[in-house]
């Protein structure tokens, strides 16, 4: 039987009105908006249904807002007896991805990405830069000018063909432009408030530290794969890593290559848009991936799946 894996997104998959034609039609979803905006202080439901875009783009209102949609999908998912095999998330969604495979609760995991979103926000102001999407070269030429090129990092592992890099704006738009030279296709500065992902916003990590130390991590009920080391981790180290991640790059590509190996052969992606199933596409054309945010998604879904 074909294995499939839940994939949570990360920051920049938001939409306006996110969630809301699941939360209206599934009560567990609706739930989980509930829930979450106690744990976190904040009215999810009128920030996914009702906010404009440029509120939702914020920091710290975006990642508890994320996380938040991508359970209420999830528990529509399991209101239809969908269960994943495996789970794993692109940076903040891994805390979605835990939460899925009852590492923790669902409040824990709202809570603490409202607590992440402010201290990375912070990091930010204290120790400003920027991020680029660098398309078209081979990773191996982007680290080799991250290795080059003094503040500036390897920070996401997409796809093959497409990294992006964090640091200082000088640095970025100085490996921008050596990109290009070297054939890149395009260098694309994306809309972000800081250099995530790289050691700019280690103040982050620490403020972090203490609120997830709090947490007792429960062994996962679906394998997590990390998308710090690309491995299946368990309980002990989750909330280490949760840290880590803050500061190091996302390896995408290589924890989806990682489950492809371990035989999956569907990807859904659980939340807002439709980012990570274009990027497991692109990393293996051979698999299934398929983007659930919407009660037509979920529809589709099954129906793929029958």
């Amino acid at each position: 039987m074909t294995k499939i894996a839940f994939c949570f997104p990360g920051q920049g998959s938001v939409e306006e009105g996110m969630g809301r034609d699941i939360a209206e039609a599934v009560p567990a979803a609706m739930k989980v908006f509930e829930r979450g905006s106690e744990a976190a202080g904040l009215d999810l439901r009128a920030l996914c249904f009702e906010a404009p875009l440029e509120q939702l783009t914020e920091t710290e209102l975006q990642q508890p807002a994320l996380v938040a949609t991508s359970l209420a999908v999830l528990a529509a998912l399991r209101e239809r007896g969908l269960e994943p095999d495996y789970v794993v998330g692109h940076s903040v969604g891994e805390f979605a991805a835990l939460a899925a495979a009852s590492a923790m609760d669902v409040e824990e995991a709202i809570a603490l990405v409202r607590e992440r979103g402010i201290a990375m926000a912070e990091a930010a102001r204290r120790r400003p830069g920027s991020m680029a999407a660098v398309l078209g070269l081979e990773d191996e030429v982007v680290e080799r000018l991250c290795v080059e090129i003094e503040n500036v990092w390897p920070a996401n592992y997409n796809c093959p063909g497409q990294i992006v890099v964090s640091g200082e704006d000088p640095a970025v738009e100085e490996l921008s432009a050596e990109a290009q030279g070297l054939g890149a296709r395009r260098a694309v500065k994306l809309k972000v408030s800081g250099a995530f992902h790289s050691p700019l916003v280690a103040g982050a990590a620490d403020r972090l530290r203490p609120a997830i130390e709090r947490v007792h991590f429960r062994d996962p009920i679906a394998p997590f794969m990390s998308t710090v080391t690309a491995r299946i981790e368990p309980a002990q180290r989750l909330g280490s890593l949760l840290v880590d991640q803050l500061t190091a790059p996302v390896r995408f590509t290589h924890a989806a290559t990682g489950l492809i190996q371990d035989g999956v052969r569907t990807f859904v992606e659980v939340g807002p848009g439709n980012v990570l199933s274009g990027l497991v596409k692109r990393i293996d054309r051979s698999v299934k991936a398929v983007s659930v945010n919407s009660l037509a998604g979920l529809d589709k879904l099954e129906e793929s799946l029958s």
